[in-house]
């Protein structure tokens, strides 16, 4: 019939996982290695007096070890609140076998004066506006859910301090911003493919009006007749760019234009909403279980305040207003319990969230550069086929020069213009 709150498995895991057992307690670790010895010398000799020793049925040492993805031992005893740590230590004090009352009293008051100590460091994990992560160096590293692919699902749980320091932005925000940034530079790529048309559209104009031009349009023979050419390969030259500008306008720019115009930012919204009351609930749920734990902080301080005025004779409290004020302390650790079982549903279901929803976000980024590739691509072709054409226009001019013949241009020149072959000869007297 005696009621023994302590945990067994903890120093049995502990002692498996390489933990030194040791009295000293000149820093945290060490007096957490002392509480450990103190539950192991108390569990030990339990078991010699034939006391039953189980489990907490509010499951506060087990509850921690799937919510916080310790693998086992006392990493689930510290990543208590040590409020609630310090619950389990002092409830033992309240038993009526006084053998127990002796040996509870001995473990107790070999604690007592690390508690202090206990309330700052014994916490194995870490709050970071209000998301629980584990502290550095503290647990077995974590893999990758996507090894070697450096996906979004790995390397945006933190927040993120804006440059000046002053506010934190979310890791997904960050995400949301990459999406937006990446939407804008695909608008301005579009835009610069429109300046590059424009260009074309003016070029290709000047051409075509300089292939008109009547300079040197009496040029004769076998250079007249390369220089002609030369003139109208410029006019070609000016229909192949304007080809090529409508081409540019149908095939690159206007897909970059309207890739994910429709929806696309509702869309964002929608996934930022989302987490975002996600997120809102995490801090809900994290507030609730901070005033619980304040709640049985206070509750066990009265506790203790009326358990200690009870044995050294200073109050008339009787037995019952300690059972009362240990019924009010108990209801206070299964609240915060409850409480944290709630934070770590909703931490939960917001890390699934996150997984899915970050997913999604790097698939849609993985879409937009290849569908930007694409159409760069696109504009590479275009812009081979129009050097092939205009290197097809300019043979024509290249050949034509190389059958320039100095010699035959004198010789069709003279034939049209000579005034005479009949020569001159000296005067006769």
């Amino acid at each position: 019939e005696h009621y023994i709150i302590a945990a067994p498995r903890v120093i049995e895991d502990s002692v498996d996982h390489g933990v030194c057992i040791q009295a000293e307690c000149c820093v945290c670790l060490s007096a957490t290695q002392h509480i450990l010895k103190c539950i192991k010398l108390f569990y030990s000799y339990c078991s010699t007096k034939g006391f039953s020793v189980f489990w907490s049925g509010h499951g506060c040492l087990s509850f921690p070890l799937k919510a916080h993805g310790s693998p086992s031992g006392w990493p689930t005893l510290v990543c208590l609140l040590p409020h609630c740590l310090k619950y389990i230590i002092s409830t033992p004090l309240l038993l009526s076998s006084s053998d127990f009352s002796q040996i509870c009293y001995l473990f107790y008051f070999s604690v007592r004066s690390l508690l202090s100590v206990i309330s700052v460091f014994l916490l194995f994990s870490l709050q970071i506006n209000c998301v629980t992560f584990p502290l550095p160096g503290e647990s077995p590293e974590q893999q990758l859910l996507k090894p070697n692919e450096w996906s979004y699902c790995d390397y945006f749980w933190n927040d993120k301090k804006d440059p000046q320091g002053t506010t934190s932005v979310a890791g997904f925000e960050v995400l949301l911003q990459k999406q937006l940034k990446g939407k804008q530079m695909q608008k301005e790529m579009a835009e610069f493919i429109h300046e590059r048309i424009k260009i074309e559209e003016e070029y290709a104009k000047n051409l075509s009006k300089l292939s008109l031009n009547p300079l040197a349009a009496q040029e004769e023979g076998t250079l007249g007749e390369a220089w002609t050419q030369l003139k109208k390969s410029l006019h070609d030259e000016a229909e192949v760019h304007l080809k090529f500008s409508s081409k540019l306008h149908t095939e690159v720019e206007k897909p970059l234009l309207t890739f994910r115009c429709d929806n696309f930012k509702k869309d964002l919204k929608k996934y930022d909403h989302h987490i975002a009351d996600l997120r809102k609930q995490l801090a809900s749920r994290y507030t609730s279980v901070e005033k619980a734990r304040k709640a049985l902080a206070d509750r066990q301080k009265d506790l203790e305040v009326k358990t200690q005025q009870l044995e050294i004779k200073l109050s008339n409290k009787t037995e019952e207003d300690i059972k009362k004020a240990r019924r009010k302390s108990t209801q206070a650790g299964d609240d915060l319990m409850r409480c944290v079982d709630l934070y770590n549903q909703t931490q939960c279901k917001w890390f699934e969230e996150m997984v899915t929803t970050s997913m999604e976000l790097e698939k849609l980024e993985v879409e937009r550069i290849e569908w930007i590739q694409q159409h760069l691509r696109q504009y590479t072709t275009l812009r081979h086929e129009t050097d092939m054409f205009n290197q097809s226009m300019v043979e024509p001019v290249d050949q034509l020069l190389q059958n320039v013949d100095p010699a035959k241009d004198r010789e069709l020149w003279v034939r049209e213009n000579n005034t005479g072959d009949v020569r001159p000869v000296d005067m006769d007297i």
